[in-house]
């Protein structure tokens, strides 16, 4: 029902933007004369408008600059026109990206049902190919709607769209083919899927990961030329040294010797390689240790430092270009928020109604706090420079300082909280929890120690006992007194305090299902994990923590471009080898006694033939078996066996994609924990507080002077009462992108200077429409070979 009521509003958009047209074709330009404005907005280029309309208007166009530039997007894919306008807010309405990420989903979780599918999720040909060719169809639909505004022109520039529509093009054909046959053939582009979820809005984060991976990719590419090398030249020198060795069949030929000295990069065949040719001589030993420590102690290490410094170097470059790219959204949207009466300054209500249209979920308080904040001269409208700062105050959560009193204050509960108050301020309470923290380890300790009769006693001994009911009461005790003490929404702002009661819940919950159901296990693990909270008394541990707080977003990333690899290869690998037993497969090789079936029992190596491709699951777990490397050759000799000498390529190149994201996600971990240390050497408790919240001072008769009035005036009367300074505190969340305007705020400097004395430069020149006084500036290039004049302000 509501993706029929928004489709049916986009309807209704687009049926406004075409009555409008016609009514310019039949009555001319009208009133526009007449509007008070600076610039106007491309969007009613033409359109007969009331002075009122057409600043909405403005406000919308410049409520799309911002999110452009909040989100990082290039602004020629920018609406131009009132036809462009409805196709671009359906393809940005959250409805829609919803939809998109739903069909993407869909069709990656389609390899469970495909053949080779998981027996619990497999469907007939008909069914996943109908749903794959819907789930291609809605994709398809954003594409075109992108086209309706965008252009060929546009598309054909921009790489990741071109990419999504080859691929789109390939899978559709691919999949009425696979319907109209009724049969899956060979389908390696079903690796190619996940492009369609990377490139949903949901999944920023996954493309920025991505894209410096990407940016990082020379330097590693010399260095794995150089790794190459040494691993070739060795190769080659094993074979001429130990090839003669009978027993040894690890350097029979050249080939053999490459692979073999590839797998001992990663130590997975050592010391197995080097102990037949040890045996025939203690000084082959010098070999096998050189060849170690050059490529793997040396070059991979250095390999490191390499990806590290370059890492460093596009974290800082990123934030460059971020924060210069919202600069210039900014501007772009402050020339549609002037007046000709004001050219130089945004009042009050123009800048409310931008955000009516930029984060309509703000209330009228928090959009004259916002303007207050940025308005830091005080002349009662924004120079471009002030508005430049316009994403600062969006992360801005406003409070009156009275507010900060407690929250019991004139209630009810005044004197428990007061009581919870005194007892959390008492100082020796902490002491006392980290007592009750380091009882419940002891009590732990004890319990395993203790005998139990079987497994179902020990685990109600160690999580459903009497001491555990204890310590989990006393500990929801002294979550109580905290929330009464600081109320809920403080309390649950503290991570600790987070952490803290949510293990107390589930320990709570372990020990009631276990005492319902014994041979419930799992459970066991949820009371120790009360003890972390000892970790924090260590400053080394709280920086670690601390580290992997700012990390998230980035290892989330990191997780979900490794999820994408590893559908890409076990896709790959399902096609490749999923038709081949490994049972007994390997007869008379180095791997023989590791794939040995019998009906009857199998020996404790002869697991190894579950390793396999045979379904989406089994890849999964196999590639994840390939990428910690522990006798991962095992499973590349087996397919190499049953399937061909050249098979593997296909491992070898999925060990050098793992070594690239793994190098880069430990450059990253690094330059995090580097970045928090200098963070806290720099910056003081109360240089933190400046930094996380802002004050702002006013009173009901200057925001009068500002020219608050109507609904804005009514919803600030009861917070600034006539006669009575008030004061509202904005806090801030700590993100490492609001970390980074303090740690780079010399850099930052730099760059804003650097930017206006560009701006110094003659880029463009303007013109003035001669036939419409009040049209959009014409912006004329003056380099290049097309000098085309196009309306509005869009690149």
């Amino acid at each position: 029902m509501k993706m029929y009521n928004f489709v049916a509003h986009s309807n209704k958009v687009l049926d406004y933007f075409r009555d409008q047209w016609y009514q310019v074709k039949s009555y001319g330009a009208g009133e526009a004369g007449s509007l008070d404005m600076g610039s106007r907005s491309s969007l009613h280029t033409g359109l007969q408008m009331s002075e009122d309309e057409h600043w909405e208007m403005n406000y919308h166009e410049a409520a799309i600059y911002l999110e452009e530039g909040l989100n990082n997007e290039k602004f020629d894919s920018h609406p131009s026109s009132p036809e462009e306008l409805p196709a671009y807010l359906r393809v940005h309405n959250p409805w829609y990206h919803g939809l998109d990420l739903l069909a993407s989903l869909v069709l990656i979780l389609l390899a469970f049902t495909e053949d080779p599918a998981v027996p619990a999720f497999e469907l007939p040909v008909w069914a996943h190919g109908t749903i794959e060719l819907l789930a291609l169809t809605i994709i398809g639909v954003e594409l075109h709607l992108k086209l309706k505004w965008i252009g060929w022109s546009t598309i054909l520039k921009h790489k990741r769209t071109m990419i999504k529509g080859i691929t789109l093009l390939i899978m559709v054909l691919e999949a009425v083919v696979v319907v109209c046959r009724q049969s899956s053939h060979f389908r390696v582009t079903r690796a190619l899927r996940p492009i369609f979820l990377v490139d949903t809005r949901h999944c920023g984060g996954v493309r920025r990961f991505i894209r410096q991976i990407l940016q990082s990719l020379p330097p590693i590419l010399d260095m794995l030329g150089l790794l190459m090398f040494f691993v070739a030249t060795y190769s080659l020198l094993g074979f001429y040294l130990f090839s003669e060795h009978i027993d040894n069949g690890h350097f029979k030929t050249i080939s053999d010797s490459f692979v073999s000295m590839f797998v001992l990069l990663t130590t997975a065949n050592f010391p197995d390689v080097m102990m037949p040719s040890y045996a025939k001589s203690k000084w082959y030993a010098v070999f096998f240790i050189l060849y170690i420590i050059t490529v793997l102690y040396v070059l991979m290490n250095l390999m490191l430092a390499v990806v590290y410094e370059t890492f460093t170097r596009i974290e800082r470059e990123k934030c460059r270009a971020l924060l210069l790219h919202r600069r210039v959204a900014a501007r772009r949207a402050f020339r549609l928020l002037v007046s000709r009466r004001a050219p130089r300054a945004v009042r009050l209500r123009h800048f409310a109604g931008l955000i009516r249209h930029y984060a309509p979920h703000y209330s009228g308080l928090d959009v004259y706090l916002m303007f207050k904040q940025l308005n830091q001269s005080g002349s009662g409208g924004l120079s471009r420079a002030e508005f430049a700062n316009v994403y600062e105050v969006f992360a801005l959560r406003w409070a009156p300082q009275s507010g900060r009193a407690p929250w019991y204050s004139a209630s009810a509960l005044e004197p428990l909280g007061r009581a919870a108050a005194a007892a959390v301020r008492w100082p020796y309470f902490e002491y006392l929890i980290y007592a009750l923290i380091i009882g419940n380890g002891v009590s732990l300790v004890l319990r395993v120690c203790e005998a139990a009769g079987d497994l179902q006693d020990s685990a109600r001994l160690l999580c459903a006992s009497w001491d555990t009911w204890l310590f989990l009461t006393l500990f929801l005790v002294e979550a109580c007194l905290r929330m009464m003490a600081s109320g809920l929404a403080a309390y649950l702002e503290s991570g600790w305090n987070v952490f803290d009661l949510s293990v107390t819940l589930l320990a709570l919950m372990g020990a009631v299902l276990l005492s319902i159901a014994p041979k419930l296990f799992i459970v066991v693990i949820f009371r120790p994990l009360r003890l972390m909270r000892l970790y924090k008394l260590k400053k080394r541990y709280r920086d670690v923590f601390g580290t992997l707080v700012l990390l998230s977003p980035l290892m989330s990333s990191a997780g979900c471009v490794m999820l994408v690899m590893y559908y890409f290869f076990a896709i790959v690998g399902m096609e490749l080898f999923a038709g081949y037993d490994l049972k007994n497969c390997c007869v008379n090789t180095t791997v023989e006694d590791f794939y040995k079936y019998s009906e009857n029992s199998s020996t404790a190596l002869g697991y190894y033939y579950l390793n396999n491709f045979e379904n989406i699951l089994t890849s999964g777990v196999s590639l994840f078996e390939l990428t910690v490397v522990n006798n991962w050759f095992i499973l590349m000799n087996a397919y190499a066996t049953v399937a061909g000498q050249f098979s593997r390529l296909y491992f070898m190149v999925f060990y050098l994609f793992t070594m690239v994201v793994l190098t880069i996600v430990v450059a990253s971990v690094l330059e995090a924990f580097r970045f928090r240390i200098q963070y806290k050497r720099s910056t003081t408790k109360r240089d933190e507080e400046k930094l996380l919240h802002e004050e702002v001072h006013t009173n009901w008769e200057e925001a009068q002077r500002l020219g608050v009035s109507g609904d804005l005036a009514d919803e600030l009367r009861p917070f600034l009462p006539p006669g009575v300074d008030v004061t509202f505190i904005g806090s801030r969340p700590r993100t490492k992108e609001v970390l980074q305007r303090r740690m780079y705020q010399a850099d930052i400097l730099k760059w804003l200077s650097e930017e206006d004395e560009s701006e110094d430069l003659p880029p463009s020149t303007t013109v003035t429409s001669s036939e419409d006084p009040l049209a959009p500036p014409l912006i004329q290039q003056p380099d290049g070979d097309n000098h085309q004049i196009r309306p509005g302000y869009q690149l």
